[in-house]
């Protein structure tokens, strides 16, 4: 069986994350799967999808440590020609990845204690985020 759903976030811009694993799991309740795979995926090249521990110092070293790999600047061929200012959100999210799949077992997300799955916005400008949720399984 599959299940499909999809919903909506809004971002305040770079670095802002929002845990998205209850949403997750809301969908997969509506899906009746009790065995499989729930597959999430940001729809827009600036937005990621990642799974960790969602704690305040986390929060703040994710984008700190994304600006150092991929630092702010006008200098990457993306700026040359758009000139908008987010050749290095294309660059983080794209390290990051659109999208994660996590087991379902026994009706339920296979998560650690400590994992959360979130949300994290690359761009520079706030975003509307569309989130394409399929549930597969029996």
């Amino acid at each position: 069986m599959i299940h499909q759903r999809t919903f909506t976030l809004s971002t305040k811009g770079h670095g802002d994350m929002h845990r998205i694993d209850d949403a997750l799991q809301e969908i997969l309740a509506e899906s009746d799967i009790r065995t499989g795979t729930v597959h999430a995926f940001n729809v827009g090249s600036t937005g990621a999808i990642v799974m960790i521990e969602l704690e305040p110092g986390l929060i703040e070293d994710l984008p700190a440590i994304l600006n150092k790999l991929i630092p702010p600047s006008r200098h990457y061929g993306h700026e040359q020609a758009w000139h908008d200012g987010n050749a290095h959100s294309h660059l983080q999210a794209t390290l990051l990845g659109p999208d994660i799949t996590v087991p379902v077992r026994e009706g339920s997300l296979a998560l650690g204690t400590w994992q959360q799955i979130v949300h994290v916005e690359c761009d520079v400008r706030p975003r509307q985020r569309e989130i394409v949720v399929t549930v597969t399984g029996e």
